[in-house]
């Protein structure tokens, strides 16, 4: 991490004096997380206690939103501050590229700042030999699946540990001996055990509950050890594992919660857990039969807001409230500029970003001028979204119309009311067609014409 010198003059420069301490950070992503699925937020069959014990002892936001309806691009934000149009990386494999030296992170601003950096779980923003890999990109410490295409493989032959790979001889052939959900709890857990000397800053990208992409078998044994402790509910089989992926997950928030208040760190840990985009029906799975959206229109891979509304609970003992339900808008590419205040930092290069602390401490979220998403392609399939104040506009493709929604009083998107207001569509028009700064490596094609027959 040699450029993270100079990063500590780019990035503290122009922060003379910092504060004495600052908290430890603990980011939780969930991977393809629907707003619905936590009993937080109305969730009737999936237990979740430990995450509920979380909302209960911090803050609960209902206007939060990922980067993208897809994992890859939505991590980008995250980790960059810069919204979907303006993102380094914009799509999954094998459309996607990799981040770049010149692209500062989080994780090095952080670093810049003190903090003893780790990533747990799914990277996805490179592969080892780019750029990209997550040592490259300011983490001390990294263990799980770099690549995107290896990391929905629950039971893969290997890992990555930093720059070394570490085989799973458990999972060789056709054993399943060594979950990576499991795997990746553990890393998590070692991590927090042996930051005690700094404060430490983890980036937990569990890959629960995403879909296997193993190939369906009778038992869907690929996904997940055991249904329990859905067991005996009279469920398809296919509903009964995802449920139990989300209660591990719990399970596993649950340790970590555990194990801050043994270690007496909790008062001075920042805990944020999230969703990296809505939840997806891959598989036989249905979003429906759990209502994994909530009230929400759309899922993942959609602009609509199910699409890339999500889940977001902050605790910090002392600074966010406790029990609190909060309206306030903001984003993901907001949390870069944010942990940046936090832990005394100065961001001097150009975010989309910006800091959304008030509204952590119990206050209203700076606004931005407007937000925004994109998602595909070909001209027929590119969809576009942007928020201004209540206001939400749709375009699913380049050559259709756009919808508009009230989204304060229709976050089901139901009542397009865009005839009603033309002066807004033609702001919104405006905005869809600026906000994305071109790459060649995202170009908008033409649809593929159909095959002679």
């Amino acid at each position: 991490m040699t450029r993270l010198t100079l990063l500590l003059a780019f990035v503290l420069g122009a922060c003379p004096v910092l504060a004495a301490s600052h908290p430890n950070i603990i980011f939780i992503l969930a991977d393809d997380l629907g707003f619905g699925d936590l009993g937080c937020y109305g969730q009737k069959k999936i237990l979740t206690p430990n995450l509920d014990r979380l909302a209960a002892e911090g803050t609960r936001f209902t206007q939060v939103y990922a980067g993208s309806c897809v994992c890859a691009p939505s991590r980008c934000c995250l980790m960059t501050g810069m919204h979907n149009g303006h993102a380094r990386i914009r799509d999954n494999i094998p459309h996607g590229t990799f981040l770049k030296n010149e692209d500062i992170t989080l994780a090095e601003v952080l670093y810049a700042a003190g903090y003893r950096t780790g990533s747990v779980g799914k990277w996805s923003l490179g592969i080892h030999g780019s750029e990209g890999k997550p040592n490259d990109q300011g983490f001390d410490d990294f263990y799980g699946h770099v690549d995107q295409d290896q990391a929905h493989f629950y039971y893969p032959d290997h890992l990555w540990d930093n720059d070394r790979v570490v085989l799973l001889p458990g999972n060789r052939g056709e054993k399943k001996q060594q979950y990576t959900a499991d795997l990746f709890a553990e890393r998590a857990l070692k991590f927090i055990r042996d930051s005690a000397e700094q404060p430490f800053f983890l980036f937990y990208a569990s890959t629960l509950p995403h879909w296997s992409d193993y190939p369906l078998k009778s038992d869907e044994s690929q996904i997940v050890p055991s249904d329990a402790p859905y067991t005996d509910r009279d469920w398809p089989q296919v509903e009964k594992n995802y449920a139990a992926m989300v209660t591990m997950l719990d399970r596993d928030v649950g340790r970590l919660m555990d194990l801050l208040d043994e270690s007496g760190l909790a008062n001075d840990t920042l805990i944020f857990f999230s969703s990296d985009n809505g939840p997806s029906a891959e598989a036989k799975h249905k979003p429906a039969f759990f209502g994994s959206a909530g009230a929400l229109r759309g899922v993942k891979r959609d602009v609509y807001e199910g699409g890339i509304r999500v889940p977001m609970l902050v605790r910090w003992p002392g600074h966010v409230p406790a029990g609190k339900v909060s309206d306030e808008v903001w984003t993901h590419w907001d949390v870069m500029p944010t942990l940046a205040e936090i832990a005394g930092a100065k961001i001097t290069h150009a975010i989309d970003g910006r800091s959304i602390l008030p509204a952590l401490l119990g206050g209203a979220a700076p606004q931005h001028e407007y937000l925004y998403w994109d998602y595909g392609h070909s001209r027929s399939q590119y969809k576009q979204a942007a928020r201004v104040g209540d206001w939400k506009a749709v375009r699913n493709g380049t050559d259709q119309p756009i919808e508009l929604y009230d989204v304060k009083y229709d976050s089901s998107e139901t009542q397009d009311v865009a005839a009603q207001h033309p002066e807004i569509v033609a702001r919104m028009k405006e905005i869809l067609a600026t906000a994305s700064t071109p790459d060649p490596a995202y170009p908008i094609t033409e649809p593929k014409a159909p095959k002679k027959k």
